[in-house]
């Protein structure tokens, strides 16, 4: 099992949102999980135009590409977050007050990286997640 110490060091004060500034890891193995999309199992867009029913399917994926590996969100050493519209960031801090307590029980969050893009793979995309875990 990994070792993953995740903190924020005094040096760099609060974060911004749910997220942590640093995460130490000593590990065998690491898990690099694609940028997850609202697509279902059938590759069908979840939520189309609905940005909370997009983050609530990209974190069910994450989750099952997690279990593929034996792994759950307490493996999840950092995450980089895509974004189409910058009217969304506060959409995303919301989702993620609501959904972050039940995934990350202990209230420690791994780092976060938050970029806006043009657009995703496909036009009715919103939002895209890339995770690492350690296992």
């Amino acid at each position: 099992m990994a070792d993953i110490a995740i903190y924020n060091p005094e040096t760099l004060g609060a974060p911004l949102g749910q997220y942590t500034h640093v995460t130490r890891v000593r590990a065998n193995e690491f898990l690099f999980i694609a940028g997850m999309l609202s697509a279902n199992p059938a590759g069908e867009i979840v939520g189309e135009g609905d940005f909370d029913a997009q983050c609530v399917q990209v974190f069910a994926n994450i989750e099952a590409a997690l279990a593929s590996a034996g792994a759950s969100f307490a493996n999840v050493v950092q995450f980089t977050t895509y974004l189409v519209h910058s009217q969304d960031i506060p959409r995303f801090m919301s989702y993620r007050l609501r959904a972050f307590p039940r995934l990350f029980p202990s209230g420690i969050y791994p780092p976060n990286t938050l970029l806006m893009v043009d657009r995703l793979v496909q036009e009715p995309f919103l939002v895209e997640v890339q995770t690492i875990a350690a296992i």
